[in-house]
């Protein structure tokens, strides 16, 4: 007897299809996936999961953006990275299932596939075209993390925001008359949790840079006007 795909299954599979992490699994495979995994609506600003809850799911996101940050006991926040559409994160619970480090947050209403730690484990275990390309995934983020931890300890607060000012032109940057336009509106005080600043220097920083003419500011977007001005500043 055939099994009888419903609304939600159809629902999951038409999701996990845009997930380019998933796009080799076999469609039989995924149909089964269809039916285990649980879609869920994030609204803007609701917290995903906090430090210490279980590790026990990878989450695949869908549509929106998702924060992952560390929080100190007195409230100071690093931001660890921001994940966009077509992205995964929670993925380290895959090796121990330890509880959570960090805090994962909607910056924007999201959409997000929850898929179990077990029915990973089980995906690598079986398909070693999918182990590569989730191993490529993880190297790919320990170098950014390796980078932005060469950032913290031995750059100047200039050399910071200029290279992560590049850095999202490079991610959301959209050309425009002035120059390249960054796709995506930001506070000072997350640029600042980004690269362990504080708002007010960020802010100072960012007239420096604009009274240079290495950039304009519109609202809660930047426009570079001198990307080498910047990159020579890194």
């Amino acid at each position: 007897m055939q099994n009888t795909i419903t609304k939600d299954e159809k629902r999951a599979l038409w999701y996990l299809r845009k997930i380019p992490l998933l796009e080799n699994i076999p469609p039989e495979r995924l149909a089964e996936l269809a039916g285990q995994v649980e879609i869920r609506e994030i609204k803007r600003r609701q917290v995903i999961y906090l430090p210490g809850d279980p590790g026990d799911r990878v989450f695949f996101i869908n549509g929106g953006r998702v924060k992952c940050s560390k929080v100190s006991r007195d409230g100071k926040e690093l931001t660890l990275a921001y994940r966009g559409a077509g992205e995964l994160f929670g993925e380290l619970c895959v090796f121990d299932g330890v509880p959570r480090e960090e805090m994962a947050e909607a910056m924007k209403n999201a959409i997000i596939t929850e898929l179990p730690r077990e029915l990973f484990h089980e995906l690598l275990m079986s398909d070693t075209a999918f182990t590569f390309r989730f191993a490529t995934v993880v190297g790919q983020r320990r170098r950014q993390m390796e980078t932005k931890l060469e950032h913290l300890v031995f750059r100047d607060v200039h050399a910071k925001l200029a290279a992560l000012l590049i850095e999202l032109a490079g991610q959301y940057g959209v050309e425009c008359e002035q120059g390249v336009q960054i796709g995506l509106k930001i506070t000072h005080q997350e640029m600042a949790n980004l690269i362990g600043s504080t708002r007010e220097t960020i802010s100072l920083t960012l007239a420096q840079f604009k009274k240079r003419h290495l950039l304009d500011l519109l609202g809660r977007t930047v426009v570079l006007i001198d990307q080498d001005g910047l990159q020579a500043m890194t």
